[in-house]
């Protein structure tokens, strides 16, 4: 199960990889193994903004829907097409290709609540 050190992550087992202002998000390695199969994403095309611990969508897998909650609060830049296509791209690369919602941080002290690989590890037992 890949960990990477150059992202934060939370509870809800998400992930941020922060460049500039930016913060890319996504499901972790994690999530997907316990997720399953993923057969669906929804997250609204339209959405513009993201708030801080609440959801902007949900992933289906074969066994189970579960929502996607925000990791930090910001103005919706870009989503992740492809998996509207292609949902299994979360299990194949959920670091890399299966990132979910890129977004402008409203607030960078909203990072400060997210976990570090270490602590992610804690987190999940490894």
């Amino acid at each position: 199960m890949k960990i990477p050190e150059n992202v934060k992550y939370t509870n809800d087992h998400e992930w941020v990889r922060v460049d500039g202002n930016v913060g890319t998000i996504g499901v972790t390695d994690y999530a997907q193994g316990e997720l399953g199969d993923v057969v669906f994403m929804d997250i609204d095309p339209d959405i513009k903004e993201i708030f801080k611990g609440n959801s902007f969508g949900t992933i289906e897998a074969v066994k189970t829907v579960s929502d996607l909650f925000a990791p930090f609060s910001g103005k919706v830049i870009e989503l992740n097409k492809k998996l509207s296509d292609s949902p299994e791209v979360v299990n194949s690369d959920p670091y890399g290709e299966g990132w979910m919602i890129k977004a402008e941080l409203s607030n960078p002290a909203d990072l400060n609540d997210l976990l570090d690989a270490q602590a992610y590890k804690s987190l999940i037992g490894r």
